[in-house]
């Protein structure tokens, strides 16, 4: 019983947490830590990928590594121990240092002074300076001590081992109490956690604090993004290098490119198309992507026709509200969405993805260029959060930066349009009675059936149309 005592106090455990709103499992893409390797609480350790995006998980608490339980590659299950680490440098030494002590001294004052190293502290919180501490006496602990209890639970300490410090030296009071990966998906939103209002247990922030903070609109029946069927080129997506001479290279269907799959035959087999075509003279819209380009209040982000076009697609949502919508099958409902959170499509080494703007249709031109520059920087690097594919309401896919004319996208699930941008070449065109050569392009407009009908399609699809024609209708339109 000692051993079991001893080793549960040393050793502790890092169990695969859910880092997706639901998910049931992820792949270690990576290690950064080895055994022997030392620790700190919030370092991150590994890199994994999950059905939606490749996620890096940090560690909750300092120690040095004992065993990764898992190689790289290996999917494994929300809840499996993937790390052990041991909190107890120098092992068995140190877990007898404490007999000494143990027995109680009369007076207070005769403490020995502690030990100016590293002293038990609530995780994330750091070491109060101070001279001195004394152990608090039998049954005077300070009403810290609570707190502390709870947030060491949260953090996977024992708090039984944990020396109760004044209330002078705990800082933590003003610190909101959430677990770690409740606390990461707050840093991708950029939500400062004093801001939430908790509802969990104890005070405890829950997920969906930070989601109903990061939303201030609510959003009933909204379905988790999932990638959508035509690439953005954002990154190429790369197969596995041929083995010379075989004939065959057999790729495991996992990770994103198992939801792709998945998400896609459901919507294809649940939600009726209906895809809409208009080609359009753009050259109008070139020159203003130009002229943008020179203005000083675009200076530091990147202007090109995508930009023209999101905004004239938050132009026509706005003139025609009703496109913005999911369908709610389980209580039988049509949603109307009163915000629009943008989706990209974005080709990426791990498969496609769909991160989206968050409340598109506030933003100014300057600011939307901005969002879009971020969105495609992080993608590229493979950092885009799951939270950054959650809660789209519409998508734009760029198939013409493959010099494709157009396509028939596929909705993501969730969603009720998407938007495909196909390529944009100098033509001949009827311009002003006569055949001149004028940059054109053809789009495509998927819409779910139940939710939006012909003649609503063909007028936001028309809407676009008109203002890539005459740039000038962003301003009288808007």
């Amino acid at each position: 019983m000692t051993t079991m005592t001893e080793t549960s106090a040393r050793f502790r455990e890092f169990k695969m947490p859910d880092v997706g709103e639901g998910l049931t499992e992820a792949e270690i893409l990576k290690w950064y830590v080895q055994p022997g390797d030392t620790v700190t609480d919030g370092q991150v350790v590994c890199e994994v990928e999950t059905a939606k995006a490749a996620v890096e998980l940090p560690i909750p608490f300092d120690g040095v590594v004992h065993e990764l339980r898992f190689p790289e590659g290996t999917t494994v299950d929300v809840g499996q121990v993937i790390i052990a680490v041991d909190v107890v440098p120098g092992g068995g030494e140190a877990a007898a240092e404490p007999a000494a002590p143990a027995v109680a001294e009369p007076e207070p004052a005769a403490e020995p002074e502690a030990p100016k190293g590293r002293q038990p502290v609530l995780v994330g919180y750091g070491v109060a300076e101070s001279s001195t501490k004394r152990r608090a006496r039998k049954g005077t602990e300070p009403p810290a001590a609570a707190a502390a209890a709870i947030q060491g639970e949260l953090n996977g300490h024992t708090t039984a081992t944990a020396v109760p410090a004044p209330a002078s030296t705990v800082v933590a009071e003003s610190r909101p109490l959430a677990k770690p990966p409740v606390r990461k998906l707050a840093k991708d939103l950029g939500i400062d956690l004093a801001t939430v209002t908790p509802t969990g247990p104890g005070g405890i922030i829950t997920r969906e604090d930070v989601h109903a903070a990061a939303t201030p609109v609510p959003e009933p029946a909204a379905a988790p993004a999932a990638p959508a069927a035509a690439p953005e080129a954002v990154a190429v997506p790369v197969a596995a290098a041929p083995v010379p001479g075989a004939r065959e290279t057999r790729i495991p269907v996992k990770g994103v490119r198992k939801a792709i799959a998945q998400a896609m035959v459901g919507s294809a087999f649940t939600a009726p198309h209906v895809t809409e075509f208009v080609t359009v003279d753009v050259t109008r819209t070139m020159k203003l992507v130009a002229e943008l380009k020179e203005d000083k209040d675009m200076a530091g982000v990147r202007v090109n026709p995508l930009l023209i076009i999101a905004k004239a697609l938050l132009v026509a949502i706005k003139r025609n509200p009703e496109v913005n919508a999911a369908w709610d099958e389980a209580n039988q409902e049509i949603v109307q969405k009163h915000y629009v959170n943008l989706g990209i499509a974005a080709a990426t080494p791990r498969g496609l993805i769909v991160p989206n703007i968050k409340d598109a249709h506030d933003k100014t031109l300057p600011q939307l260029a901005a969002a879009l520059g971020e969105l495609v920087t992080t993608a590229r690097e493979g950092k885009t959060s799951p939270a950054a594919m959650a809660g789209g309401t519409v998508t734009i896919t760029n198939v013409g930066v493959f010099g494709v004319d157009t396509g028939t996208p596929i909705l993501n699930p969730g969603e009720s349009a998407i938007l495909a941008i196909g390529a944009i070449k100098l033509q001949p065109w009827v311009h002003k009675g006569k055949v001149k050569p004028r940059q054109v392009t053809t789009l495509a407009l998927s819409f779910d059936h139940r939710l939006v009908d012909g003649e609503l399609g063909s007028r936001v699809l028309a809407d676009v149309a008109a203002i890539l024609e005459q740039p000038k209708r962003l301003i009288t339109w808007a």
